[in-house]
């Protein structure tokens, strides 16, 4: 019926919803694609750099980047920056929302308060599902722990115990929210996020490809620009087998399917191909009938030292076909620079993750959500 929302009561007109969006991952652009399905409008509220600092610690990205994120989600039709923390009547009113959606987890101020108790009281809240297997805390930890525990096998998908380890020595703290377990995919969950409309016979097909780990504001500003060429935009995503081969360490951060997502949630990108090869082959051009290859000239791999795919030039074809472009995106953001920041800051995002998982443990164990042995 297309006026009941999910949770089978009627859509509303304009809807609101809000977050601290910090390394904004496919989990939180789930959470706004079921938000959207509760109204025509959605209307997303951002939390300012100060307020995420008293009630959570340090953000990874600052606001301004955090704005231009949420902006390019595709179910994001406005964004109200600097948003209060605390979620009131009067916010909901004052942009005119007739309620506000948020996930199944919690959301606590600094004095431990349910962000949502006065709209809750007030009859102007609904729920959808939170994403399990992702959280902004457990990228971080991915990248504290510099482990390959979450990269997927190329043939299959490993089922393993869970992988993020606590960053606190209280084996007490642990939120049935924060703490989760590695995101297994369902095809449901990808053709939820793809658009599924193949090109039309006259849209001019434009391709790219790379890892897009930790999707961020340098990839969002090259999609936009790589864009600019066609009509419909293919993202070859690479394995996590050939990221690894060239990038080394624990790359990617982020495994294949956990970054086709990311890629999928954003306005530029139609069509994505998963496990794309490294080398831009006559196959690939031809069957996707490819009239451009763009690349960014702001070499995202240049910090890569002893690359074994370094005397490959994967745009070899297109360059020969007369197709290649290259495009400056404006950002000097990239995934090396994220984890610069998270190392450089190790002490104070451990002390953030831990102090976020001790407050959500607490209440959870009030509301009997956690057994404590």
């Amino acid at each position: 019926m297309s006026g009941m929302a999910p949770d089978g009561l009627p859509k509303g007109n304009r809807v609101w919803a809000d977050g601290c969006y910090d390394m904004v991952h496919f989990g939180h652009a789930n959470q706004l694609r079921q938000a959207k399905q509760f109204g025509q409008k959605l209307v997303v509220g951002v939390h300012n750099d100060e307020e995420i600092r008293l009630h959570k610690g340090p953000p990874v990205f600052n606001e301004e980047e955090r704005y231009r994120m949420v902006a390019g989600i595709k179910w994001v039709d406005e964004v109200v920056e600097n948003a209060p923390y605390v979620t009131t009547v009067d916010t909901l009113d004052k942009y005119q929302c007739d309620f506000c959606i948020h996930g199944d987890d919690i959301t606590l101020t600094a004095d431990g308060k349910d962000t949502y108790q006065e709209v809750k009281d007030n009859g102007r809240y609904r729920e959808c599902k939170r994403t399990c297997g992702v959280s902004t805390t457990d990228l971080v930890g991915r990248m504290l722990l510099l482990t390959k525990n979450h990269h997927t096998q190329d043939e299959h998908i490993e089922q393993h115990v869970e992988r993020a380890r606590s960053l606190s020595t209280d084996n007490v703290a642990m939120s049935p929210w924060t703490r989760v377990s590695r995101f297994i995919p369902t095809t449901t969950t990808i053709l939820e996020f793809a658009e599924g409309r193949p090109p039309k016979p006259t849209d001019k097909v434009v391709y790219v490809t790379g890892s897009f780990d930790l999707f961020h504001i340098g990839h969002l500003a090259f999609l936009e620009k790589a864009k600019e060429f066609g009509d419909y935009l293919i993202v070859g995503i690479l394995s996590d087998q050939t990221v690894n081969q060239y990038k080394g360490s624990n790359h990617p951060i982020m495994s294949i399917h956990e970054r086709v997502l990311s890629v999928l949630a954003y306005k530029p990108v139609n069509e994505v191909v998963f496990g794309a090869p490294y080398e831009i082959t006559s196959d690939i051009l031809d069957q996707f009938n490819v009239k451009a290859v763009i690349n960014g000239f702001r070499d995202r791999d240049s910090s890569v030292v002893n690359n074994p795919l370094s005397s490959i030039d994967p745009f070899a074809e297109a360059k020969k076909r007369g197709i290649y472009h290259e495009v400056d995106s404006g950002s000097d953001m990239t995934t090396d620079l994220i984890i610069d920041r998270i190392i450089n800051h190790r002490l104070e995002f451990e002390t953030r993750n831990r102090k976020k998982e001790k407050k959500e443990a607490d209440v959870a164990k009030a509301l009997n959500l956690i057994k404590v042995e």
